[in-house]
């Protein structure tokens, strides 16, 4: 009988001790056993590395002398994971916790789909778990956007189709060997944000589709280590990164709109976190 792929699951962690203890106790739950976790860190100070060595020996920890943010951090634990020899990439934000079966599920749907190049999970709110963050991804590049399908909606299972979709967000995806190997790495001129837009555009331009598995499901918390879901740290980056994104991959027509229009739709989207956070019960 033919051994399960081999799945490295990276998290990246800067100054995240609590988030990423908890994630892990999530994932020492799987029900995929063929696996194994890295935790790389970002040069953090706050005894990050110590508590993960003491409460999960078996986790492998790359201690990086500084943060290289979200596509270093990850670059440096895909190539680790490449020389050890993994079938399977999964990128998991630190400041998650995971179905038990999430793993299963994902690596059945990439094996049952032969043209997949990446798959993505239904994702929640922590704070509201039944509230929907990501089941999908759409790019206008008419209007310089990127969003998540259903965010903010209550799930009532409006979304429980598997599909193809636009991106795979880089909260948690799952990649194939394969691919990164046709398409390369994360691309680390973005200073934050817009990194999984751009790496699975590339690997829908390579021919290979991203798709949406519902079944396996994911809970987070939203921006942790930039501060929170509305963080000035967050709008600023997220808009440039945008830009540096459209500007580079949008065809010629998309200009006679793009320019004018993200200003004033990001502007929406913004107020629309605020409309989000008082309905949870938080300010902005």
């Amino acid at each position: 009988m033919a051994m399960d792929p081999l799945v490295f699951i990276i998290l990246v962690n800067w100054n995240g001790r609590r988030d990423t203890l908890e994630c892990l106790a999530s994932l020492h739950q799987q029900t995929y056993p063929h696996r194994k976790v890295l935790v790389v860190d970002n040069g953090s100070t706050d005894g990050s590395v110590e508590a993960v060595r003491s409460q999960y020996p078996e986790v492998t920890i790359l201690a990086l002398p500084d943060n290289r943010r979200f596509a270093g951090g990850n670059n440096t634990g895909i190539r680790h994971a490449l020389e050890s020899g993994a079938d399977y990439v999964l990128l998991l934000n630190n400041d998650t916790t995971a179905d038990r079966d999430m793993l299963r599920i994902l690596v059945s749907t990439m094996r049952s789909q032969p043209n997949a190049g990446m798959v993505a999970p239904k994702i929640y709110y922590s704070a509201a778990p039944h509230v929907l963050w990501y089941a999908g991804g759409v790019v206008s590049f008419w209007t310089g956007t990127m969003r998540h399908v259903g965010i903010r909606e209550e799930d009532r299972g409006q979304y429980d189709r598997p599909c193809e979709t636009g991106y795979a967000s880089g909260c948690c995806l799952l990649v194939s060997r394969e691919v990164i190997g046709r398409i390369g790495l994360l691309d680390e001129t973005y200073f934050i944000y817009a990194e999984d837009a751009d790496w699975s555009l590339r690997a829908r331009r390579a021919g290979y589709t991203i798709l949406f598995e519902p079944g396996a499901m994911l809970w987070h918390k939203i921006s942790a280590s930039a501060g929170g879901h509305l963080s000035p740290f967050k709008l600023r980056h997220k808009f440039v990164s945008n830009l540096r994104f459209f500007s580079r991959y949008a065809r010629w027509y998309h200009w006679l709109t793009f320019p004018w229009l993200t200003i004033p739709v990001n502007a929406l989207a913004a107020l629309g976190y605020i409309l989000q956070r008082r309905s949870l019960g938080r300010t902005p």
